[in-house]
């Protein structure tokens, strides 16, 4: 049997909802990567947060990779360091960033140690809940923002469809130079469109030398559908979405709070 790896998503996928993994979920993973295969954390987190999460968890997996900011990030945490990266054209950040506040919507994005944003308001106070990543305010973003960024971010907390024009509006303007997705009902995500959780998927498996037959890959999100579309088998969560659940090839009986995924890691084993 050849060697496989498991995708990950963060919420509402491999953590419960206060945000921790449990024994069971843990014990099953500890026996898939004791077996000599890969785990792999692929999240719409920059990768300063996936690793604070990784860390924060004490987790210890050899062969562990994170693929972050929706797979324009690939990370392996054995060799402590990128194997991939790629950006938002740095001419378009501070058009996205104009054409945000012209509809009123929140959005910022990040350098490496950092979020970098306009504004500190409601928005960035609700996303800075669960991502402690330093915030850093400044009218010039593109003195502190020095490389492509890895994403950016736009949040609205109470009006969908306002959020919608300003994504309709960012199409027009961008074309097919971007990704626009939702990673939540509040989040767009924005990301360049060679890039993608199915990409990292790709891209990851090629670089290690894991057959695609043999890739796993679970979420509950919109920006998880790539992921679950490109592995060889994707798993979609039964607290995910309606969408999400008709992308995949199979769907847990238990959800993210009642270790949906653990037998699902136990059997690719097998």
């Amino acid at each position: 049997m050849g060697k496989k790896i498991f995708f990950f998503d963060l919420d509402g996928t491999l953590l419960t909802t206060d945000k921790k993994i449990s024994l069971k979920t843990l014990d099953a993973l500890q026996r898939f990567t004791d077996a000599g295969n890969s785990f792999c954390i692929n999240t719409g987190r920059a990768i300063d947060s996936a690793k604070a999460v990784y860390k924060g968890l004490h987790l210890d997996f050899k062969g562990s990779y994170l693929c972050g900011s929706n797979g324009t990030e690939i990370y392996s945490v054995d060799e402590d360091r990128y194997l991939f990266k790629t950006g938002v054209p740095l001419e378009l950040v501070p058009k996205i960033l104009d054409l945000a506040e012209e509809y009123d919507v929140h959005c910022h994005t990040y350098n490496e140690d950092h979020i970098v944003s306009r504004h500190d308001n409601e928005c960035m106070t609700y996303y800075r809940r669960v991502i402690k990543t330093p915030l850093l305010i400044t009218t010039d973003v593109l003195k502190d923002v020095k490389e492509p960024p890895s994403k950016m971010i736009a949040i609205e907390l109470h009006d969908h469809e306002k959020q919608e024009r300003f994504r309709v509006a960012l199409e027009t303007m961008v074309g097919d130079k971007l990704t626009t997705l939702y990673s939540n009902p509040y989040y767009l995500e924005i990301f360049p469109s060679d890039a993608g959780k199915g990409s990292a998927v790709k891209r990851l498996a090629d670089m290690i030398g894991v057959d695609i037959k043999d890739t796993y890959a679970a979420g509950d999100e919109q920006n998880d559908i790539s992921m679950i579309q490109a592995a060889g088998c994707g798993i979609a969560m039964i607290n995910g979405t309606d969408i999400v659940k008709e992308s995949a090839d199979v769907i847990t009986t238990l959800d993210n709070d009642h270790d949906g995924l653990a037998e699902f890691i136990l059997g690719a084993i097998d």
